[in-house]
């Protein structure tokens, strides 16, 4: 399920702002989240079956439980912040929250603004249309409507296809492009083939996967966001990580949200 800044010059902009603007706590962030007994992890709430709201407007998920049980392991709770994709990194280098925990794929240029735990699981990026539609392969698609979370590498990647003279539609999360798909407002959206494969067998929509080509369509690895400059914090929730890989706490989580092992 991976995601990023809204394109190339975007994310040049925001890395030399984010460079730029100073690490808010003064000691390694892992002091400040012991003392304050809380660890801060932000989401967005909207990508079932990573992070959504429940019936009792609760916010679960498989990535919701990873971070509740990280927190435990090293000593504190988890303070569970949903905010929008496409400024989620901003906020956590101004400190509004200690971690993003949200299904974000690692990729070079976010390195260059946070550091990374994990990875904690993979996935592949993969374009779904509606399973009546007449479109078979990628090429199929060339000026067609196409649907994207705004801020997802997905976005990037589909503004990227210059020369497929695509109309492209933002929205603030999957479930909202798996609707518009449905009602035919959007011919395909792009997301991680195991959050799409998810989010349409849990609202009854029949879609059908058009995997892609070579590195397109390419597993990456997902991770967890921090501040730079926070080895403590790191090796703490490196190590909860771990552990949970090692003593089946992590393909519980899984098993329960995905049904299988994605790492």
């Amino acid at each position: 399920m991976l995601k990023s800044l809204l394109g190339a010059s975007a994310v040049l902009a925001f890395g030399l702002f984010a460079v730029a603007a100073p690490n808010p706590a003064a000691a390694d962030d892992l002091d400040d989240v012991r003392e304050r007994g809380v660890l801060r992890v932000a989401l967005s709430g909207v990508y079932p079956p990573f992070s959504m709201t429940n019936d009792q407007n609760e916010v679960v998920g498989f990535d919701v439980d990873i971070a509740k049980e990280i927190a435990s392991r090293i000593g504190v709770e988890a303070e569970i912040i949903t905010t929008a994709w496409d400024g989620i990194i901003a906020g956590l280098v101004t400190g509004r929250y200690d971690t993003i925990i949200a299904s974000m794929s690692i990729t070079p240029e976010r390195e260059e603004v946070v550091d990374f735990v994990g990875p904690y699981y993979s996935a592949g990026r993969t374009v779904f249309v509606a399973e009546d539609s007449e479109f078979e392969s990628i090429d199929d698609l060339n000026g067609q409507t196409i649907g994207v979370t705004l801020g997802e590498t997905h976005e990037e990647w589909a503004r990227s296809q210059t020369d497929r003279d695509w109309t492209l539609r933002t929205y603030r999360g999957l479930n909202e492009l798996v609707l518009e798909t449905r009602n035919g407002r959007i011919d395909a959206f792009v997301a991680d083939s195991v959050a799409g494969a998810l989010a349409a067998r849990e609202s009854d929509t029949d879609l059908r996967a058009i995997e892609l080509p070579g590195e397109d369509g390419a597993s990456v690895d997902v991770g967890i966001a921090i501040r730079k400059e926070n080895p403590e914090l790191a090796d703490a929730m490196q190590t909860a990580l771990d552990e949970m890989m090692e003593d089946g706490t992590y393909m519980d989580i899984a098993n329960e949200w995905i049904g299988s092992d994605i790492r």
